[in-house]
């Protein structure tokens, strides 16, 4: 585990699953959903990276460049690939001092044909928490690539979601979407709503702009930088939420052509980049 304090502010890191955030406090208050201190489970942790994709591929499989790619499908998840391989693999410390660590993963070629390198690199400020999250194709051809972040933030019956997204992705089977559709379609946060008010949400929304909770007397606000134009969210009931910045729309590496779905192609030594903030107010 490491740690890193600034102010009123507290990071845990444990790198060796999933580059994970274990907790985040400020003033002794969780920010985010703390990791149990026995577990072990990815899943259980306050962050987690995504890379080198976010969300499903739908059937785990895709064309690119000709060549058919099958991934690895969790059975929890089947018959989809989920968030890649970085929030399944141990993450080494590339840098550490008294402001920032950097942690890195190195893939090599498997069933993602493709090396490349992620870095992570939090840094604590007086607002809050920033995290810079980078790829770069360590392979000799080109790449497709997406990157996304997954904070679990604490909930109450009170907690209030503001997001202004007009539009939001859904349709289709086995949390698949296949339709952009009217943010209402779903549910529709632009007005602040009770999280308690949403019984299951499970998907992304058009729009890079900020997202608020809000409890009496305090806001976090998370922000992120132009490049994750989409928020994925995640409310399954119960005492947390997911807010997730994210480079590209699910199941984009099915995404026809002409359609803006975030879904990026790095060349050799190309480096794909995103910043999320977590700040409280």
């Amino acid at each position: 585990m490491i740690e890193l304090k600034r102010g009123v502010w507290r990071l845990t890191l444990r790198p060796e699953i999933g580059g994970a955030v274990s907790a985040l406090t400020r003033n002794g208050v969780d920010v985010l959903r703390p990791m149990p201190k026995n577990s072990t489970r990815v899943l259980d942790a306050a962050c987690f990276p995504l890379t080198p994709f976010a969300n499903r591929i739908g059937g785990g499989s895709f064309v690119f460049d000709g060549q058919e790619i099958v991934l690895p499908v969790l059975p929890a998840f089947a018959p989809h690939a989920l968030h890649g391989d970085g929030w399944l693999s141990a993450w080494s410390v590339a840098a550490r001092d008294a402001a920032s660590v950097t942690l890195a993963h190195r893939h090599e070629a498997d069933a993602w044909p493709w090396a490349y390198e992620a870095r992570q690199v939090f840094t604590l400020g007086d607002e809050g928490l920033t995290v810079d999250l980078s790829m770069t194709n360590r392979s000799d051809m080109r790449m497709p690539a997406g990157l996304g972040l997954h904070p679990y933030f604490p909930v109450t019956d009170q907690t209030r979601l503001r997001l202004d997204a007009a539009q939001v992705w859904g349709g289709g089977e086995d949390e698949v979407p296949t339709t952009l559709l009217p943010a209402s379609a779903v549910f529709d946060w632009s007005q602040g709503s009770r999280v308690a008010e949403a019984q299951f949400v499970d998907h992304c929304y058009v729009g890079g702009g900020a997202a608020a909770l809000t409890e009496t007397g305090w806001t976090t606000t998370v922000t992120a930088s132009a490049a994750a134009g989409w928020r994925h969210i995640f409310v399954p009931g119960g005492d947390f939420c997911c807010i997730e910045p994210v480079t590209h729309r699910p199941d984009a590496a099915h995404a026809p052509e002409s359609e803006v779905s975030g879904w990026t192609v790095l060349a050799p030594g190309e480096t794909l980049s995103m910043t999320m903030q977590i700040a409280v107010h």
